[in-house]
């Protein structure tokens, strides 16, 4: 065999290290040379550093390019299915709603106060609700995530703030998203922000532990589990699943969808 020939092997045995191929002949070879001769990858980077760290750039790129096309072509289809299999979120019958609670579209949040993805969502929120008032209901549910150190307890004003008064439970959310940064401050800010908006901060301590917080809080979590929802935020928009921090026009999207399919009238 010629170096150029073995060269050529060891690149190959870089495009299959890096990328997927169904070439089994090739495959075979790469793999018969490498285990003859041990040695000739290591001789052949040292010898030909520049044509190896090239194949390797372009393999692994492509080998990005084909993944990431293959993820959009699942999420495509995972999400075509969920138009006519939605996922259907537990609306209970004491559910602090904001809008009209027969409302067309219904809007679920599976969220984290302290994520920096949420703030981006609660501004998204604010964006539909506008756009589509009226004709838009939200939910507002716990994921609150275990590497965020103020996200639970920040959970868990908000549900004992919610035993008291809805309204106010769903002013403390703005404020809080709004000034999310100042949760670095812990319970202090936590404190300040229940009494801004006129809660009673005694009682609300007296409910922080209680079984009706922590039992909202862990439902909401294991039926955001439930829908595959990992990070935050996580939506359902009817029914229709949305992982991310996406802008409004992504949901605009698939409110529209939904009305081609004859889904909602609105």
């Amino acid at each position: 065999m010629t170096k150029l020939f073995h060269l050529s092997l060891l690149i190959g045995a870089v495009l299959l290290a890096t990328s997927c191929t169904t070439d089994k002949q090739i495959q075979e070879q790469v793999s018969r040379y490498i285990k003859e001769n041990p040695k000739a990858l290591v001789d052949a980077i040292e010898a030909h550093p520049v044509e190896i760290l090239t194949a390797l750039q372009n393999a692994s790129k492509s080998a990005q390019e084909a993944m990431a096309k293959q993820k959009e072509a699942e999420e495509q289809k995972a999400l075509e299915e969920t138009f006519d299999k939605p996922l259907l979120a537990n609306i209970r019958a004491d559910e602090s709603i904001i809008g009209p609670k027969d409302a067309p579209i219904t809007l679920v949040e599976y969220s984290d106060f302290e994520c920096p993805f949420c703030s981006r969502g609660f501004g998204t929120v604010k964006e539909l609700m506008g756009k589509y008032k009226g004709k838009i209901r939200f939910v507002y549910k716990h994921l609150p995530l275990s590497f965020h150190q103020q996200a639970m307890i920040s959970a868990k004003y908000y549900e004992a703030i919610r035993l008291q008064d809805e309204k106010k439970a769903f002013a403390f959310h703005d404020e809080v998203y709004k000034n999310q940064k100042d949760l670095a401050m812990g319970e202090k800010f936590l404190e300040s922000v229940t009494k801004k908006v006129g809660a009673d901060l005694k009682r609300v301590k007296k409910d922080l532990e209680s079984d009706k917080v922590t039992q909202r809080i862990n439902e909401d979590m294991q039926e955001a589990a439930s829908f595959g929802m990992q990070g935050t935020p996580g939506f359902l928009i009817n029914g229709v699943p949305v992982r991310g921090a996406y802008p409004s026009e992504h949901f605009v999207g698939i409110i529209s969808e939904l009305q081609k399919r004859g889904k909602i009238q609105l």
